[in-house]
């Protein structure tokens, strides 16, 4: 009876694994596109990733939950909200890729699950642990040091954060009424005008590079759907058959990916002060981590004795 929950458990993993590497990897797949700038990528993003996931739509046959969605307003409503929010979360990270500050978007995700406890205490009224409180003041600390020391205000960490983290919220207060593909589908439909507008602003101005530079830039700028659909679907996926421990742990894969690409390949500068900010943002993480790893240790532990037989029983516990 073990073997179903065991390979539910095993395709999470894979899928949380294959969507945080997929991110990690989105910033050197963006410089790829080159001469092709940030506003119009964003916006062929949303207009391919909504043709994507049609056809998928119409490949699984999902039309019925998606109608089902659309005939209720609230959820509509949550669906418009995410699309704005995942909309603002593209368009800084494309725009911060493409002018060379791809190590602030790493800090950025690194900063991500202190932002989104904040977020549970402010908005959810929840109730964290001690360890949570003092991940949070050292993270704190860190940005004061890269604001005060390095002197620049990270605006491009702390606007993925707070952007990915209140879209993480949204998505919360859907919940299971809207699934992956058509929650993905809606989100890219609302920001089609936005898509739009963009694309008439830069064919006015510098010009569309669609088509402009030959057909592997086209097929590479085609891509762009699936490179933006597959791994949200992918964390769909993985969310729906793992802990958030596991999340938890898995999640640090893409800023590591991505502060290593602009370190190593495309050699950001990296001055002491902001390497002291980093430095206290992985002390952060380190409590972060720790505090997960007792919990998840307590949660077994505990689990473990709930299954404990009675002694005065024949009962024998089903793993």
């Amino acid at each position: 009876m073990t073997t179903a929950p065991r390979s539910a458990q095993t395709v999470g993993v894979a899928s949380a694994i294959g969507a945080y590497l997929l991110w990690g990897v989105l910033p050197l797949y963006f410089l790829l596109l080159a001469p092709t700038g940030p506003w119009e990528l964003v916006a062929w993003r949303v207009a391919l990733s909504f043709v994507f996931c049609l056809l998928l739509l119409a490949v699984t046959r999902g039309w019925k939950p998606l109608m089902a969605i659309v005939r209720q307003p609230r959820l509509l409503a949550l669906t418009a909200l995410a699309g704005v929010l995942i909309y603002i979360n593209w368009q800084v990270f494309v725009l911060a890729t493409l002018n060379g500050e791809i190590v602030e978007t790493s800090l950025g995700y690194f900063i991500n699950p202190i932002g989104t406890m904040l977020l549970g205490v402010f908005v959810l009224k929840e109730r964290l642990r001690r360890l949570q409180w003092v991940a949070i003041g050292i993270a704190t600390i860190a940005v004061l040091v890269i604001v005060f020391a390095h002197g620049t205000f990270p605006w491009i960490a702390l606007s993925l954060t707070a952007s990915f983290g209140i879209y993480g919220l949204v998505k919360k207060k859907i919940g299971p009424s809207v699934d992956a593909l058509s929650g993905l589908t809606l989100e890219s439909f609302w920001l089609l005008p936005v898509a739009v507008v963009q694309l008439i602003a830069v064919g006015l101005t510098t010009g569309i590079t669609m088509g402009a530079h030959g057909p592997l830039h086209a097929g590479l700028l085609a891509f762009a759907g699936v490179a933006t659909a597959v791994p949200l679907l992918l964390f769909a996926a993985g969310t729906r058959r793992i802990g958030l421990t596991v999340i938890g742990m898995i999640q640090f894969i893409t800023p590591i990916m991505q502060f290593l690409v602009g370190v190593l390949v495309m050699h950001e500068p990296m001055p002491v002060e902001r390497w002291i900010g980093f430095g206290i943002v992985w002390i952060a993480i380190a409590v972060f981590l720790i505090d997960l790893a007792l919990v998840s240790r307590r949660m077994r532990a505990h689990r473990g004795a709930i299954a404990e037989p009675d002694p005065g029983t024949d009962t024998i516990p089903v793993p």
